[in-house]
């Protein structure tokens, strides 16, 4: 098959949808559910981008079980409901919204007994959209720390440590005040390698790192943070729960989606299409532009000498990248269009590769596009559109570049996330 810049790009549209429907909570959420309590409240409490359509996944499930709770989702991101709350705040960075969310869902699991189940819908932004400052912090403080750290190159493994040195409701926090309820957590994984105390900062799980782990992070990275905030990272009063602490009881968490599960599901309508999928990882990290040059040496060596894969073939990866912003600033352009972007400029206008990055959840950073595509010619179009590619992304501003090419990927908000969806076509 000669493959056209057209078949190319439904091929990737069509890997990606895949990837995303793998982790739709209205298919996959019921089976993973324990059994409703006799006797007993179910209380269902929740957070994180694909939490409004998680709750009606479960009202859809358990039609005859009296339910009550409240789910904070992202906005835009709300799904109807008729006995679970669904409020809304900000992403990515919060606002006095999420605080108060935070706040209605401590109150929501207070009083309960063992006879009681706390369901609690976690997904990718939980953090954020409960940002609830720890006592002695102010929520401006908060924003500002989630600025910094955004800006930091900091992993989302070592974001969620100092935001959970930080919190009221994150760290095990939650699963603190709904005892001696059971707690059974539903999560959808948009981190790398699947760790629960990672997911939205982990709030009914167990944490295993500490205040002075905070502290080393935010001298490693040189963040400024506001003074109150290091003067509470110093104390270290009030240290999050561990492993092993009773009052956690025995912590029951259970995957519905992950990135890996999305993965294989684009390899498999990879093969349906005539490639051959190698699926690199799901928890490829690191610098997005450097990550990008490295799927594009991958890519040329399938081209030059079919290792590891011989053509035509997919390379597909997932993971969370990071972009270094520099005190000058940045443009418009989200991790994924980064990455992207990278990948094009080391893969320099070679024939026959193709490739979309993209966040599964609709949404890149902070803008409206889940990612972008790059074609054969997206370097020849973007010069005789008057772009510099390599300025373009030294200012971090790969949204204008693809944006003004007409290669946005743009799907409205999935109700899911598992985290960035990768793909590189090499026919």
């Amino acid at each position: 098959m000669a493959w056209t810049d057209q078949d190319a790009r439904k091929a990737l549209r069509t890997l990606f949808d895949a990837a995303v429907a793998s982790a739709d909570p209205r298919v996959v959420l019921a089976r993973h559910l324990p059994e409703p309590p006799r006797g007993g409240r179910v209380v269902v409490v929740g957070a994180g981008k694909s939490a409004a359509v998680m709750a009606a996944a479960v009202e859809q499930a358990w039609p005859d079980v009296p339910l009550s709770g409240v789910v904070v989702t992202r906005y835009g991101h709300g799904h109807p409901t008729t006995r679970i709350a669904v409020l809304e705040a900000s992403h990515p960075v919060p606002d006095a919204a999420g605080a108060a969310a935070a706040r209605r869902i401590l109150e929501a699991v207070q009083g309960l007994t063992p006879a009681d189940l706390v369901l609690f819908l976690v997904s990718g932004g939980g953090s954020a959209l409960t940002t609830l400052p720890a006592p002695g912090l102010a929520l401006d403080q908060l924003m500002a720390v989630n600025k910094a750290l955004l800006a930091s190159g900091a992993t989302i493994h070592e974001m969620n440590c100092i935001r959970r040195h930080l919190s009221a409701f994150s760290g095990g926090r939650l699963a603190l005040a709904a005892a001696p309820a059971r707690v059974v957590t539903l999560a959808i994984s948009d981190v790398p390698g699947d760790d629960p105390a990672v997911i939205a900062s982990g709030p009914t799980v167990p944490d295993p790192t500490s205040f002075a782990d905070a502290r080393a992070l935010v001298a490693h990275y040189g963040m400024q943070l506001p003074e109150p905030v290091v003067a509470h990272l110093a104390r270290a009063e009030d240290e999050t729960p561990k492993p092993g602490d009773p009052r956690l009881g025995t912590v029951d968490y259970r995957f519905i989606a992950t990135p890996m599960l999305a993965l294989r599901a684009a390899a498999e309508a990879a093969l349906g299409l005539g490639l051959t999928p190698v699926i690199l990882g799901d928890a490829l990290e690191g610098e997005a532009r450097e990550v990008g040059k490295v799927l594009a040496g991958i890519a040329l060596s399938a081209r030059a000498h079919g290792s590891p894969v011989a053509a035509p073939c997919v390379l597909l990866s997932g993971g969370e990248t990071t972009v270094t912003i520099g005190r000058e600033g940045g443009g418009r352009g989200g991790r994924n269009s980064e990455c992207l972007l990278g990948c094009a400029v080391a893969l320099d206008g070679a024939q026959d590769v193709w490739a979309l990055m993209g966040d599964t959840d609709g949404i890149d950073g902070s803008e409206a596009n889940a990612g972008a595509i790059a074609a054969t010619d997206t370097l020849a179009r973007a010069r005789a559109a008057g772009l510099d590619p390599r300025a373009v992304l030294a200012r971090h501003d790969s949204w204008g570049l693809f944006s003004a090419l007409g290669d946005l990927v743009e799907t409205g908000p999935t109700l899911t996330n598992v985290n960035d969806f990768r793909a590189v076509l090499v026919a």
